[in-house]
């Protein structure tokens, strides 16, 4: 999904991209039990590498949270820095001066027992598999109970920003993250039989790894069954939907602000009021997530 964003950015924008942001967030164990927790322990011993324009920068494991949406089905999720492999090879292939990645899970005591974890726990036993192994046998069978309530729902968004200030993510949500990588693996080999890769081993944004002309037909694949999948479209159409407060007040949330829309003329045309904007809405944009022309 980021390199497709790059992509578009480059043909249909004048500014360059500048910031790209993984955000991903898995419900309990997304019903991989003892590999998810596994992996989660190991990455909690290793330092954060991130990129703030051009300049390789280390961060605390499990740090600097934020609250991110993923849209319908998902919402809200709080996520934390980790140290994840697509950060270094989208600075490195993609040439993205700044770029993170962050992690979330459910219920939110998960996500408060891995930041424990990285303040009680030292790096060295949390780099020692044997003693990883050890906690994840002691905490699997707590997380199968839980994940028996809380589900296997999976999300990723992709945000990208460029120096002229358009902004555009991708996004991939689905009920079940077993079924989700299951279709995502034969997507892949799919693109393998059909001659759309080198040989070797790539980074999935390199062109050898998956031809650039068969990337839509891969993501196509990979997205089946998926309760929401968005490509290149700007924020405000993937966040929460508009609710309305009575007497034709609307509010809608973006990622940053809350605005406020006010009926106009007995409830078609809708006025988008905010610190610095000024725009009409009607009924039809809203419920439909579009923007209005400009």
């Amino acid at each position: 999904m980021a390199a497709q964003l790059v992509r578009a950015a480059k043909t249909e924008s004048k500014g360059k991209p500048e910031r790209l942001r993984f955000y991903y967030y898995t419900a309990g164990s997304g019903g991989a039990g003892p590999t998810i927790l596994a992996t989660s322990f190991l990455l909690l011993g290793e330092e954060v590498v991130a990129y703030n324009k051009g300049e390789k920068i280390k961060l605390k494991p499990y740090s600097g949270m934020l609250n991110i949406d993923f849209g319908k089905g998902i919402g809200k999720r709080d996520v934390y820095l980790l140290n994840l492999p697509e950060v270094r090879s989208a600075h490195d292939v993609l040439g993205i001066p700044t770029v993170s990645a962050r992690f979330g899970t459910a219920p939110f005591f998960w996500n408060w027992g891995m930041s424990a974890m990285t303040n009680l726990l030292s790096p060295e036993f949390l780099k020692d598999r044997t003693k990883v192994q050890q906690l994840v046998q002691l905490f699997d069978p707590l997380v199968r109970a839980v994940d028996g309530i809380a589900g296997e729902r999976v999300s990723m968004r992709v945000d990208l920003e460029c120096t002229d200030g358009r902004h555009t993510l991708g996004l991939f949500s689905h009920r079940k993250l077993s079924i989700s990588v299951g279709n995502a693996t034969a997507a892949f080999a799919l693109a393998i039989l059909e001659g759309s890769t080198q040989p070797g081993v790539w980074f999935p944004e390199e062109p050898e790894g998956i031809a650039i002309e068969a990337r839509e037909l891969l993501l196509n694949r990979a997205t089946e069954g998926t309760i929401n999948f968005i490509m290149n479209k700007p924020p405000w159409m993937v966040e929460t939907d508009p609710k309305e407060l009575g007497l034709g007040i609307y509010v809608l949330q973006f990622r940053t602000q809350v605005v406020e829309i006010t009926d106009l003329s007995g409830g078609f045309d809708l006025a988008l009021k905010a610190a610095d904007c000024s725009e009409v809405y009607s009924f039809e944009d809203i419920h439909e997530n579009r923007k209005p022309p400009q």
